[in-house]
């Protein structure tokens, strides 16, 4: 009876974790780093104040948890595009994916590079080293996409499918204006189809 008791807890205290990561991520999002409170996170997660110590001891804690939960949900996507059979369709889904998400990119920009432009600005070898590590994770996927088209210098390939995604995010946000996404999915998603398979 004590082990189903402890097991439940331990259920219950993950998900009280996991709901307190996915709120750090949306929260940090939206209000940036320095304007989120641990206060802010605890009510997103409908979490008491209190007990986020119990699970995150410091701010930056949180935030270590809000890039995990990008790294997370990063993986879930990138597995579901690898059952598509084809890199071409899997890399226009990833594009299709960044597209559905003009309206948040057009309010808050991308969620890990604002969030990686926001955390380069402290001392290095923190968290800033953290945010990048999430978009290395989506370099080498992309990468990989390219690598099985048959794509010479796939790694350059990467770099510009996701700097591209990347601009967009920054120009849909400065401009508040979604369609930005729109056009530059669009002309991405020609682009992939341009590319001879070997």
């Amino acid at each position: 009876m004590t082990d189903l008791k402890s097991s439940a807890r331990a259920r219950t205290a993950g998900a009280k974790r996991q709901r307190l990561m996915a709120a750090a991520a949306e929260v940090v999002h939206r209000q940036g780093v320095e304007r989120t409170t641990i206060a802010d996170i605890a009510h997103a997660a409908d979490v008491p104040a209190g007990n986020v110590y119990y699970y995150f001891k410091t701010k930056d804690e949180l935030v270590a948890a809000a890039l995990s939960e990008h790294a997370r949900r990063l993986e879930l996507l990138t597995g579901r595009l690898d059952r598509l059979p084809d890199p071409r369709e899997r890399l226009k889904g990833l594009v299709e994916t960044w597209v559905s998400q003009r309206d948040m990119a057009a309010r808050y920009g991308c969620p890990t590079g604002t969030l990686a432009s926001e955390l380069d600005k402290r001392d290095e070898g923190g968290l800033d080293v953290e945010a990048g590590k999430v978009i290395r994770l989506l370099l080498d996927w992309v990468e990989q996409q390219f690598r099985e088209l048959g794509q010479p210098e796939p790694d350059g390939l990467a770099l510009t499918l996701v700097a591209a995604y990347q601009g967009m995010s920054l120009l849909a946000n400065a401009l508040r204006d979604p369609r930005v996404m729109d056009r530059e999915g669009a002309r991405l998603l020609a682009w992939l189809d341009s590319l001879e398979a070997a």
